[in-house]
């Protein structure tokens, strides 16, 4: 198994790993990371228990809220983080969730 795993993996970089990739191809590229968190960011934060919850008493939400407006005002990582999760904590603690 683990041979396998290897000469797949090392054909692909040795065949492969002379070719360039057209500049617009890696471009587009670089996108899906971002586009990928943010799926999951949108999944976790709307759907948190699989069904959609866009209503005030959606504790993700608040946290979601806090998060962006401390990531855009701030830029701060940690604060962002803080920020965020201290929202989500002190709205489940207010509506329940």
């Amino acid at each position: 198994m683990a041979a396998v795993t290897f000469l797949t993996r090392y054909l692909f970089v040795a065949l492969l790993g002379r070719w360039r990739l057209p500049a617009a191809l890696e471009r587009w590229l670089g996108h899906i990371p971002t586009a990928a968190f943010g799926a999951i960011i949108v999944e976790g934060t709307l759907a948190p228990q699989g069904r959609v919850r866009l209503d005030p008493a959606n504790p993700y939400l608040w946290g979601a809220l806090a998060a962006g407006l401390v990531a855009w005002r701030t830029e701060n990582v940690l604060l962002t983080m803080a920020a965020g999760m201290g929202a989500l904590w002190l709205a489940r603690v207010v509506l329940g969730g």
